[in-house]
């Protein structure tokens, strides 16, 4: 059989309402980064104690745990397009709420958490319905053009998010940083609900509980999308350090809030270079072993990250571990939505975001949990082995993860 013509790097880019798509992600990865970063640093700067560093991710956790299934299910079966406007709608709110937590001069972290909890429910409905929303943007044909463009899109957001959070911390401190997020969740919400795109929903009438939990059934019988939905869950839970950059931007690298936007920024601007290669020169064979390949890089990453005291060389570190990343991000999404048929991509990604909830928020909870009892250094230089381990780990139990070939041909055991 003659092999498809190359479609052009900027294939994705010709569709409006993928690039309105496109608009409402940015402004909401750019919002979510710089309320990040202030976040961080206001309740570090109230505690001095990393634990509670990590209370901030598991706050944001446990109702996006809880509520993820049943999002995914309503996402499936209504307009994902008004769920995403709204969850930004709703993101703008908690913006606004920690705006007025910030005017007085508290004394404990606990009304914070409680607001990011609200914030992280909001997720838990927005992560299916975006995640499902963006294969009904384009052709099939384009889908890897697109998962490459979206994927540029988050990191210049995850690169610019971080330092604008620095500078608008550093500059007129948690308040100007929380005002600037809630407008730019405000935009996305708008540019959402402007996509004319009308997604596919299931057809099914049943509200049973098996429908809720068929995303999960599926995920479970599909080794290859279990291989990929579970290799970044305990990839990025052990070797996830973000949390605790505050700590390394105070008190080990001595750089403060300008300096820990930067590391902050890192990850994001070593992604968004990938990102532009894959763009314009998509992976060719063996993804599965690339894929692999590009988890181990991370673990190392964060093995150098963890054991320097260097300002240059931790950012040099994020930078590569950023790129890694985003090639298992790329492999990852391709297979699991190629893999996933329309009808089932609200439940699946669901579960998709679950676990990524899991590897992100709760790995901030391991990562400052792990900090206070063995030490930050430690905390993040065994993370990173752990990184390294399960790589090896991973191979062996998804054979078919490891034997994809190509992106435009996901393997379907």
């Amino acid at each position: 059989m003659a092999e498809s013509a190359p479609r052009a790097p900027r294939a994705a880019l010709n569709y409006p309402d993928f690039r309105l798509f496109q608009l409402a992600r940015f402004a909401s990865v750019l919002g979510s980064q710089v309320v990040s970063i202030a976040v961080g640093w206001h309740v570090y700067d109230i505690t001095r104690r990393p634990l509670d560093l990590g209370w901030v991710g598991l706050a944001q956790f446990i109702p996006a745990f809880l509520l993820s299934l049943p999002a995914g299910h309503v996402a499936d079966r209504l307009d994902r397009r008004r769920i995403f406007a709204t969850c930004l709608a709703c993101y703008s709110v908690v913006a606004l709420s920690l705006l007025a937590l910030s005017a007085g001069a508290a004394t404990t972290a606990l009304p914070v958490y409680v607001v990011l909890v609200f914030f992280g429910a909001a997720r838990g409905f927005s992560g299916p319905a975006s995640q499902a929303l963006l294969p009904d943007l384009v052709p099939k044909e384009d889908f890897a053009s697109a998962i490459a463009w979206s994927s540029s899109v988050w990191q210049i957001g995850a690169i610019a998010g971080p330092a604008a959070g620095g500078f608008l911390y550093s500059l007129g401190g948690a308040r100007l940083a929380y005002a600037v997020s809630a407008v730019l969740f405000l935009t996305g919400s708008v540019a959402c609900a402007l996509i004319r795109t009308r997604p596919a929903r299931s057809t099914s009438r049943s509200q049973s509980l098996r429908e809720v939990f068929a995303g999960v059934e599926y995920v479970f019988r599909k080794k290859i999308v279990l291989g990929a939905i579970s290799l970044d869950l305990f990839a990025v839970l052990l070797g996830g350090a973000t949390a605790l950059l505050p700590v390394y931007a105070r008190d080990i690298l001595h750089v403060g809030p300008s300096g820990l936007g930067a590391l902050r920024a890192a990850p994001g601007l070593g992604a968004a270079v990938m990102a532009i290669v894959l763009a314009h020169r998509p992976l060719g064979k063996r993804a599965g072993w690339t894929l692999y390949g590009c988890v181990g890089l991370f673990g190392v990453a964060t093995i150098v990250f963890g054991a320097s005291t260097s300002f240059s060389l931790s950012l040099g570190a994020l930078v590569v571990l950023g790129a890694a990343d985003l090639v298992s991000v790329v492999v990852r999404h391709t297979v699991v939505q190629l893999e996933t048929p329309p009808e089932m991509r609200g439940r699946v990604s669901a579960v998709n975001m679950l676990f990524i909830g899991a590897s992100n928020e709760l790995g901030e909870f391991e990562s400052g949990l792990t900090a206070e009892l063995f030490g930050v250094v430690r905390s993040v230089i065994v993370g990173g082995v752990g990184s390294c381990l399960v790589v090896f780990v991973w191979a062996w139990l998804f054979p078919e993860l490891r034997d994809v070939d190509r992106l435009d041909a996901p393997a379907s055991p």
